[in-house]
Formats: C-alpha cells, sequence, structure tokens
C-alpha cells in the first residue's frame, strides 16, 4: 500500500494545481453555479482516488473492470497534465516579472493576478484530448479496418498464385468483458473468404482463463488451408505475481490448450507445410523473440525450419518485428514474407494520406503496415485488441488480408 503513497501524491499535487484554472474561470459565476463546478471537480477527484485504492487490490474486481479504471484514470489525468504546463508556464512569467518588479521598485504586487484568458486556455487545453480519449474508448477502440494488400513474389509456386491470407494479432482477451467484438471481427474474417487465417500472438494479458469465455467465438475461424497461430509476450504469464512456478506452468500449458480447442494449429518452433497439386509452401513459426532486454526470447529459427529447409517459399509467423531486423533478415533461409504484431501501433498516432506517424515508431523501425528490404516482406499488423490505455486514438483495429501473386502472371 505504501507504494501507492507517491503516485496519489502526484495525482493531489496535478489536481490541486490544475484546481487553480477552474477557479480562476468560476470566479465570475454566480455563487449557486461556482459551488456546484467546484464540488463537482472534487467529488471526480476524491472518487478517482477512492478507485485507484480498491483497484490496487489484484482480487477485489474482475481485471477488465480494473483495466477500465486504470484508463479513466488517465483521461483525467492526462488532460489535466497538459492544462497543468500551462498554468506554470503563466506562473513562471508572474514569478520573473514580479522579481524584476521588486528590483526596479515597481508598485506591481510580488505575484500579480492570474490572467483569466490562460485559464480559460489551459481549460480548452485539457478538453481536446479529454474528449479525444473518451471518444477513443467508446467507438475508435471498437471500429475493425480491413486492410488489404497485395504482394508480388517472383518464386511464389504457381498453385499458390492468388492466395488470400488473413492476419489478427494481439486479442489480449482479457481486455473484454463479452464476445461481441470478436463475434464481430469473426464475422468480418470468414467473409473475406481467406485461404488461410493466421493469428500472432498475445491471445491474452497474462492469464488463459482470459480467453476461456470467447472459445466459442475463436472456434468459428475456418479457412480452406487451416489456421494457425503463434505466442506472443503475454501469453506466457510473465507479466503477473503467481503463487508458485507451477501454477504459472499449469497457465501455460492450459493456454496452449485452448489454441487447440479453437480448432487452431498452434505453431511452437516449428513449421507445417502446405501441399497444393504437388507445389509446396511452408508455414514456419516461432515463440516470441524480441531484440530489446526486456521482452523474452523463446524463438529458435534454427528449430523451427528444420524438415522445411528446401521447401523454397517460406511464410514466418513471429510475434514482435524486432525479431526481423535482429535475426531474421539475415538468417541462411529465406522468408519472403513474415507476419507480426505486438506494437498496436501504440494505440496512438496518426494515420491520414500522406501522413503515417506514431510514437511507437521510435522504438520499432518495422511498426505498422508492409515493409520490403531485399526480396524479403514483413507485415506489421496493428492489433485487434487492447491493453494499457482501453481505447485507440488514430490507429483502429486491424483485420489484414494479404494476397499473394506470381510476378510471373503479371
Amino acid at each position: 500500500m505504501f507504494r501507492l503513497f507517491i503516485p496519489l501524491g502526484l495525482l493531489l499535487l496535478v489536481d490541486v494545481y490544475f484546481f487553480q484554472a477552474f477557479k480562476t474561470v468560476g470566479n465570475d459565476l454566480p455563487s449557486k453555479w461556482r459551488i456546484m463546478l467546484f464540488v463537482g471537480y472534487w467529488l471526480i477527484s476524491f472518487l478517482t482516488l477512492v478507485g485507484i485504492l480498491f483497484g490496487s487490490l489484484r482480487d477485489s474486481w474482475p481485471n477488465h473492470i480494473r483495466y477500465y479504471l486504470f484508463s479513466f484514470i488517465l483521461v483525467l489525468f492526462i488532460p489535466k497534465l497538459i492544462g497543468v504546463f500551462i498554468l506554470l508556464g503563466e506562473d513562471l512569467f508572474r514569478m520573473g516579472k514580479g522579481v524584476i518588479g521588486i528590483f526596479a521598485s515597481s508598485e506591481d504586487t510580488f505575484l500579480s493576478d492570474r490572467r483569466k484568458f490562460i485559464s480559460q486556455a489551459s481549460l480548452i487545453a485539457a478538453a481536446i484530448p479529454f474528449a479525444t480519449m473518451l471518444y477513443g474508448m467508446a467507438r475508435t477502440a471498437f471500429n475493425i479496418q480491413v486492410k488489404k494488400k497485395t504482394v508480388f513474389y517472383d518464386d511464389l509456386p504457381i498453385s499458390f498464385d492468388g492466395l488470400k491470407i488473413a492476419q489478427i494479432s494481439d486479442l489480449h482477451s482479457g481486455s473484454f468483458s463479452s464476445s461481441d467484438f470478436f463475434a464481430e471481427a469473426v464475422d468480418q474474417i470468414l467473409a473475406l473468404k481467406p485461404d488461410l487465417i493466421f493469428f500472432t500472438g498475445d491471445l491474452v494479458n497474462n492469464e488463459a482463463v482470459e480467453a476461456e469465455p470467447h472459445i466459442h467465438e475463436f472456434k468459428r475461424l475456418k479457412a480452406r488451408l487451416g489456421v494457425y497461430s503463434i505466442l506472443g509476450n503475454h501469453d506466457y504469464g510473465d507479466y503477473g505475481p503467481w503463487p508458485s512456478q507451477q501454477a504459472k506452468a499449469a497457465n501455460l500449458i492450459r493456454l496452449k490448450e485452448i489454441h487447440k480447442d479453437s480448432g487452431w494449429n498452434l505453431l511452437l518452433n516449428s513449421n507445417h507445410v502446405l501441399n497444393v497439386e504437388g507445389q509446396k509452401l511452408a508455414i514456419i513459426g516461432v515463440e516470441n523473440w524480441g531484440a530489446s532486454r526486456h521482452f523474452p526470447k523463446y524463438g529458435d529459427l534454427d528449430k523451427a525450419v528444420l524438415g522445411v529447409e528446401d521447401i523454397p517459399f517460406k511464410i514466418l509467423l513471429s510475434h514482435d518485428p524486432s525479431h526481423w531486423d535482429a535475426k531474421i533478415k539475415a538468417h541462411p533461409q529465406k522468408f519472403q514474407l513474415t507476419l507480426s504484431g505486438h506494437t498496436h501501433g501504440a494505440q496512438f498516432g496518426i494515420e491520414i494520406p500522406g501522413i503515417k506517424w506514431s510514437p511507437v515508431q521510435y522504438l520499432y523501425k518495422q511498426w505498422a503496415g508492409l515493409y520490403e528490404e531485399s526480396g524479403q516482406n514483413i507485415y506489421v499488423n496493428r492489433g485487434l485488441g487492447f491493453i494499457g490505455y482501453m481505447g485507440r486514438i488514430g490507429i483502429s483495429p486491424e483485420i489484414t488480408l494479404l494476397e499473394l501473386k506470381s510476378s510471373k502472371n503479371i
């Protein structure tokens, strides 16, 4: 409980400071409205602090409730923090003006009154991200977008010309209280009539039980050539306390069973060969491997390609796109297409014609969409679910549809 004192103190300090803008603007209001405004402000702040205290008890509420509580805290805190920076700028100006006035023997008081328009600017600056973040939780997070790409290859076997691949990633099923969102996603995927469906990791946030209520929807995913999946960094249970190592190991076993129960072919540093009209294509799946020291390195490319070295066209499923630059591109085996997820596009960014930006691009060179280098491609899915902030701003949940074409048929 003691570790909560610092964040609670920080929140309270921001609340007190940002309240000065409310106070300055509210002074011109009738007494009745001013009191209602001030009481409402501090009531929300009090309930937020109480929510943090209760939410810190891991078993007190269901996980998705705690996740949304955290998100609402962000929705309240970040806009206030932006407003505070504007007030702080004015206060530094006021203090500087006061100090100059003292040395100049000015009659100005040391600390002049706040200017109303600065307080108004602070409130407006806070209102914009507040409304945007709320909209991101209520609308953008559930606005599934289908991203379609056609990729040409010289060495694609002719019998696989026109192969349609649907990719989803990062479901984070523990963030959802019902299966409605997944039902909509499955309907959209089936309507695309893909030949293959790939899931590229992070089925859960931490515990296998999070996926249990949604198995009936996962089972509906069907494709002519099968459904294949891999694990992501969250699937190993590395981000939460466990009563014992045995409990953590049992959780991972159950999560793997859920893939099987869903009818998915889980690839654990292993592969599967598709044979169509005597021509072959290898699907290879590695366990999670991240270049950052903060992420586990369970993936083993050498093990994953055993038995398919002689198959000329390979599709690799690898959750973390940093694997591509660090290991995949330089591997003796050529992987024509790598499919990844993991980044979520930071769940925040700008994607409009001519502009593609997200803060995650400063951490990941390949962070969303299709990339090509030396005859190899990687596609990074923006994710279907969400975690942390339970919303998305500018980066919608994604279903990818890739069509592979032979350059020989152009």
